[in-house]
């Protein structure tokens, strides 16, 4: 009889899943944006991915119609970000990504097969005008000036450089890539890549998404983050997700994020990463976003991991980050896990770095 109010505290009584007042708010190192290519921002857009619904949950999650974005230009988007992330209790900062496009092996951008383009001059040019965002590149390492625009975007204040290979066509296992590799390591900028499948866009080779591709970067000393933690997918019938895990003993610069692991198709994978040996010390946290505002998610499809009551809170939570946050320390990530990104991307140096830029560029 002792049992049932036991289960019954379980089922009303929340954890305190809040952050303590005096610890700092977190970074979110997974953070995506877009628009339509207003006020010459030269975001690009496929047509059957601005056609699709999830266009639609995009734009839906920042707030804006594509009247205003014809209106006010993309850079509101970055604007409503900064608000948005201003008003989260949990998380203060987050790196916004850009994505390059598909280019072949001559170094021409293909729009053919390009889906979505963010380029780097955009978040370069708008992204200073906000403390809380820091810039994420990301270059093809296709471009006949792919080195010359690693220098560049380091000296523009870029933390990291973002590949998607399964839609920008990336094989990160070409020793072509060695040079390119050999300079983001000198530069130290590391490479957060997707791995595992991807859902999100309209067509993807999820071959490419293979982690064991990373070993090249990882054994030249690059600092790789493999995104999603390689959930979901396989290859040759093992699970990418271990084919990851197995790789963590071997690299010590090898980190995963955790970011769209509350995706309702992803269920287990963070469960078990936790439980692993060495995984957890290797966990960043990221969010994702705007995903976190699609159908996919919710607290109650992890129901059994966490309590109903910890899931009515997380629910009740207004500010997407603090949801995000809430449901991933209700499913068991710590508070190491939630700093060690600003730790990876060496933010307190870059940070000093930035304002002496912006002093030095005053008139």
């Amino acid at each position: 009889m002792a049992i049932a109010p036991l289960i019954w505290w379980a089922l009303v009584t929340p954890s305190d899943l809040a952050r303590s007042e005096s610890t700092p708010p977190y970074l979110d190192l997974h953070v995506h944006v877009a628009g339509l290519g207003y006020g010459q921002s030269g975001i690009f857009l496929s047509e059957d991915l601005l056609d699709s619904y999830k266009a639609r949950y995009y734009f839906n999650a920042f707030g804006v119609s594509r009247e205003q974005l014809q209106r006010e230009g993309d850079r509101i988007v970055i604007e409503r970000l900064s608000l948005m992330i201003e008003e989260s209790r949990e998380v203060a900062a987050a790196v916004v990504l850009a994505l390059d496009g598909v280019v072949d092996e001559h170094g021409a951008m293909d729009w053919n097969r390009t889906q979505i383009y963010v380029p780097n001059e955009f978040l370069a040019r708008e992204l200073p005008e906000y403390p809380n965002l820091h810039f994420g590149a990301s270059i093809h390492p296709n471009r006949r000036d792919a080195i010359d625009r690693l220098h560049q975007v380091a000296d523009q204040g870029a933390v990291l450089i973002k590949w998607l290979p399964n839609i920008m066509q990336i094989e990160p296992s070409d020793p072509r890539n060695r040079e390119f590799y050999a300079t983001m390591r000198d530069l130290d900028l590391p490479l957060l890549s997707h791995t595992g499948m991807e859902r999100a866009f309209m067509s993807a080779d999820n071959a490419l998404g293979d982690p064991r591709k990373l070993e090249l970067p990882l054994s030249m000393g690059v600092t790789v983050i493999a995104a999603h933690l390689a959930s979901t997918g396989s290859i040759n019938g093992e699970s990418q997700f271990e084919r990851l895990v197995d790789m963590f003993g071997e690299f010590p610069n090898l980190y995963a994020d955790v970011s769209s692991l509350t995706q309702v198709n992803k269920i287990g994978y963070l469960k078990e990463a936790l439980r692993r040996p060495q995984v957890p010390e290797r966990l960043l946290y990221g969010s994702d976003w705007p995903l976190q505002n699609f159908p996919v998610v919710s607290p109650f499809y992890h129901l059994g991991t966490i309590s109903m009551a910890d899931a009515k809170r997380v629910e009740r939570t207004a500010n997407a980050w603090d949801r995000d946050v809430y449901l991933k320390r209700a499913m068991g990530v710590d508070e190491s896990i939630f700093r060690r990104a600003e730790q990876i991307l060496n933010l307190p140096f870059r940070n000093t770095q930035r304002s002496r830029n912006q002093v030095q560029e005053k008139p």
